[in-house]
């Protein structure tokens, strides 16, 4: 633990939503199961195996002496979530989490709840994801975007500020898509569809409003009854080269820690063989891992 208690010692008054320690990646080690993020005014700690309740406590009383140091006279609000393969419980440990509660990065606003399940609304890792669809929009504006597995359609807020004319937000969950629309609401931003569709019979939808400039690929990697990665991500990759524009992009996420980026190159190169790869997306720096492959991997691929 003295790793996370180090980091909570040098804490600086954050402005915007970022992950401050990454345990999980393996480079503390005693530490591997905590990981700690701001979500302005409030902090989260998650663990991933169950702790006990001197060791919250002393993690607690740290956050507290940091806190009166950075911001005298601020109350502190911190929330604890113990994640396992059963789910996740949250808990707010003091303080209070604003209703609405709303976030900014990189001059973006984006709605969080971190009181109810398992993800907040915003994931923190894709942040470069997200800077490089804003770069991408403002160098070709006009665009015209694909967002398949849209959540709580970040990317598209990032695309629609970079310049972006259309996107097209695909998702099954009514209920992200409507966080999703707050989002846009949020930023004063307009020219977003959102759509709750299930995309694997909605290719004909999907292809009629194309072609688009850039396609985003996002899925979960697994997710009962919806998106098995090993299964399904083939069958994504194979309809990249109908729906891309000559010289488009296409943005392609995997977030399992059990298959590297290979899988992803040599999806590719079976389903869509005319695709150029571009480069892969560096992780934002906290989060860096001793096992590359196992974290977040972003791919750029280009049509012709």
């Amino acid at each position: 633990m003295q790793a996370l208690l180090d980091t909570i010692a040098t804490l600086p008054h954050p402005r915007e939503a970022g992950r401050h320690f990454h345990g999980r990646g393996g480079l503390h080690p005693g530490c591997e199961a905590w990981t700690l993020d701001c979500y302005p005014p409030v902090w989260l700690l998650t663990s991933f195996a169950p702790m006990d309740e001197e060791a919250l406590a002393r993690i607690g009383a740290a956050l507290a002496a940091r806190w009166a140091e950075i911001a005298p006279g601020e109350p502190l609000s911190w929330v604890y979530q113990c994640r396992d393969e059963a789910g996740a419980s949250n808990r707010l440990m003091s303080g209070q989490v604003p209703e609405p509660h709303v976030v900014e990065e990189a001059g973006a606003r984006y709605g969080v709840h971190l009181m109810r399940g398992q993800n907040h609304g915003l994931f923190l890792d894709m942040a470069e994801g997200r800077r490089w669809v804003r770069d991408w929009a403002r160098a070709q504006p006009g665009g015209k975007v694909l967002n398949l597995f849209a959540y709580s359609c970040a990317f598209s807020v990032a695309a629609l500020q970079g310049g972006a004319a259309q996107v097209f937000n695909y998702d099954m969950a009514r209920g992200a898509l409507e966080s999703g629309r707050r989002n846009h609401q949020l930023n004063g931003l307009a020219g977003a569809q959102f759509l709750a569709h299930d995309i694997f019979s909605s290719w004909g939808k999907i292809r009629r409003s194309g072609p688009y400039e850039l396609v985003i690929m996002d899925p979960p990697s697994y997710q009962k009854g919806s998106f098995i990665d090993t299964k399904d991500y083939p069958r994504l990759l194979r309809r990249l080269p109908e729906l891309l524009a000559p010289g488009g992009h296409a943005l392609i996420c995997l977030n399992s820690p059990k298959l590297d980026s290979e899988f992803l190159r040599e999806g590719v190169a079976r389903e869509a063989p005319g695709l150029v790869f571009v480069e892969r997306l560096a992780n934002p720096p906290v989060f860096a891992d001793v096992a590359p492959e196992r974290a977040l991997k972003v791919l750029v691929y280009r049509q012709p």
